[in-house]
């Protein structure tokens, strides 16, 4: 390969920086909002820990309950940019329900309807993303676009952090809060509709059955492992709860929150362009050991500054599952990737649901319980995931 050829397969597509800006918009808005949510539902609200949980894993599944219809809707169609745009409205227009009531039921069916939007963008944008991203440089797009996505969610608590050290912590400054986070949400659609349609293959044919047999075996041995790492995955909220108890204010957290997401920002594209250098498949197994290695840390952790240390490491932990997780799935399965992505989310979001509920009752009996079993179970999905090897087309074994 000639050096002006390799040049040009390393270089980005402009469309991966546009819908990165789309997700940086999108992020602004929700993470001004999810960066006090846990605390705000908790102390502000008055809702239990349990009922946090619960709403908490009930969000996840919403997340997760269109994933499988979008991405077979949008690979039967070929059409990405209609479902993508369809789930980002949607997600504005549940921002509504926050000017309208933030009593424990207004937060809680925000918390759970927003999601539903999520769910339906997710496969058809990283369809979209995976379709204009050379599979050399894979690894790398997609953590360029969750370096712009986690910008937003950069700012996005520092923005909350902001408004309440100058208006103080109360309902009022919540209240507006929720009011500035509602127009970066409207201006990422606005900027999405004038991106042009990148079309896909389509399937008309195929019903759900047809599609689910279609799907390559790599893929659904690769759903064995992740669904064992998702009954660990419980919520960020209860990571924040435990820095709570250990002195860090409602304003405080939401450093924290950006801490973690400033974190992703620079590891993402790294961390990209290593999975495109070593394979993927090293780093999924690395992104599980370090979650193993967070929640270890966290059963001992009495100390403010140790909370500062792991929520830094988590940031690297999210940078490797958000973004290489979709690239490693694009390897996997080349024809039916909206499907696959939308399956994985599918079948992840369910096991978050029992995860966070589960994480939501240990926490009344003993928060290190929660981390312990999140030890446990990360552990044992690197274990099934170097038993079943997964690999992709461009993928090498992970003791190759």
């Amino acid at each position: 390969m000639t050096q002006p050829d390799a040049n040009k397969k390393r270089r980005l597509h402009p469309d991966i920086l546009k819908l990165g800006l789309v997700s940086f918009l999108t992020d602004l808005s929700s993470e001004m909002i999810f960066s006090v949510f846990a605390i705000f539902f908790t102390t502000v609200a008055g809702a239990s820990s349990a009922l946090l949980g619960l709403i908490e894993g009930l969000a996840d599944f919403s997340a997760s309950s269109l994933n499988y219809l979008a991405g077979w809707l949008s690979d039967r169609s070929g059409r990405r940019k209609w479902f993508a745009t369809a789930g980002y409205a949607f997600s504005t227009i549940a921002k509504l329900i926050l000017l309208i009531s933030t009593s424990v039921v207004g937060l809680s069916i925000f918390r759970v309807i927003e999601r539903l939007g999520k769910g339906f963008r997710g496969p058809p944008r990283d369809a979209w993303l995976s379709s204009i991203a050379v599979s050399e440089s894979r690894g790398y797009a997609f953590g360029v676009h969750k370096a712009l996505d986690k910008a937003g969610a950069v700012l996005g608590p520092l923005a909350a952090y902001g408004l309440l050290s100058w208006l103080g912590e109360s309902r009022s400054t919540y209240a507006t809060l929720f009011l500035l986070a509602f127009i970066p949400a409207v201006v990422s659609v606005l900027v999405l509709t004038r991106i042009p349609e990148h079309q896909g293959v389509a399937h008309e044919r195929e019903n759900l059955r047809q599609n689910w047999q279609q799907l390559s075996q790599e893929f659904k041995r690769f759903l064995i492992p992740a669904g064992v790492f998702a009954l660990a995955y419980f919520s960020l909220g209860f990571i924040l709860l435990k820095a709570h108890l250990l002195g860090f204010s409602v304003t405080n957290a939401v450093l924290l929150y950006a801490l973690f997401n400033a974190t992703c920002v620079f590891a993402a594209p790294l961390i990209g362009k290593l999975g495109d250098k070593v394979g993927r498949a090293r780093i999924i197994v690395l992104g599980y050991a370090v979650y193993a290695l967070i929640n270890f840390w966290l059963i001992f952790a009495a100390s403010q500054w140790e909370v500062v240390a792991i929520f830094a490491i988590y940031g690297l932990f999210y940078a490797i599952d958000e973004s290489q997780s979709k690239a490693f799935i694009a390897d996997l399965e080349p024809e039916r990737r909206a499907t696959a992505v939308g399956l994985y989310n599918f079948v992840t979001g369910v096991l978050y649901l029992p995860a966070s509920l589960v994480a939501g009752a240990l926490w009344i009996i003993a928060p290190e319980m929660v981390f312990i079993l999140a030890v446990v179970l990360s552990l044992l999905a690197i274990v099934v995931f170097v038993t079943l090897r997964p690999r992709g087309s461009v993928e090498g074994s992970l003791h190759g």
